[in-house]
């Protein structure tokens, strides 16, 4: 017996039953629409692509931006250079205030490379006439007359001691990769002149007593009083 179109489908002997190649198409597809369709189904797929989602989000948190590593180089850079710099402190003042007419100055000098020879102790204080890095301190360089000499150490406590007994004198820092840096000069002349008449109970300073404290100490600094041999 036939079966109508309709169904598509013949029945034989012995129960057989024999689809055609149009009911095996259309029961291809409905199962296919039928397990998209099923909630266990979306619910896997959805987890999926959540997964595969959250993946690239990892990964593109995980890589931080160019900018930021390079940001992270320069901040490490810098703070790489400041490690290798040093801090130096000093005191500034017009260069006859200093050296010759200030009453303790010679003194306080004298005695501490004479404390620091005994101890057998490295030198860490220099005096610096027209030192260069006053160049990096405009509102300090507008309130000196010049030509100006610093007193330069890296001991800030002994430093600020010297403030208190030198009174008239101006106290900062600043930083510098070598010693040579620190205490580089512009060639100057220095011409105190000679006082009339000396009053003072003691006797004057001697012509270039601050040679020795100079860096490197030498002649080469060309310092002059009137009527000194």
């Amino acid at each position: 017996m036939v079966v109508t179109a309709a169904t598509t489908a013949t029945f034989t002997g012995h129960g057989a039953i024999h689809t055609s190649p149009l009911l095996r198409e259309s029961t291809t597809n409905r199962l296919c629409i039928g397990w998209a369709s099923l909630p266990s189904a979306r619910k896997n797929h959805e987890n999926n692509s959540a997964l595969i989602c959250s993946s690239s989000k990892i990964r593109a948190r995980s890589q931080p931006p160019i900018k930021v590593v390079a940001k992270e180089a320069q901040l490490a850079s810098t703070e790489l250079d400041q490690q290798r710099k040093t801090k130096y402190h000093y005191l500034v003042a017009n260069a006859k205030f200093m050296l010759d007419e200030e009453e303790h100055f010679n003194e306080l000098m004298c005695e501490r490379l004479r404390n620091y020879g005994e101890r057998n102790k490295e030198v860490d204080f220099w005096l610096v006439i027209e030192p260069k890095f006053l160049d990096k301190f405009p509102d300090v360089t507008k309130r000196l007359r010049r030509p100006a000499v610093a007193l330069v150490s890296t001991n800030g406590t002994w430093i600020t001691f010297m403030k208190l007994r030198l009174d008239r004198v101006l106290e900062g820092e600043f930083e510098a990769e070598t010693l040579e840096e620190a205490l580089s000069s512009n060639p100057v002349e220095l011409n105190f002149g000679k006082p009339e008449k000396w009053t003072a109970p003691y006797s004057k300073y001697e012509y270039g007593w601050w040679k020795p404290f100079l860096f490197p100490p030498s002649e080469s600094m060309s310092v002059r009083t009137s009527g000194a041999p």
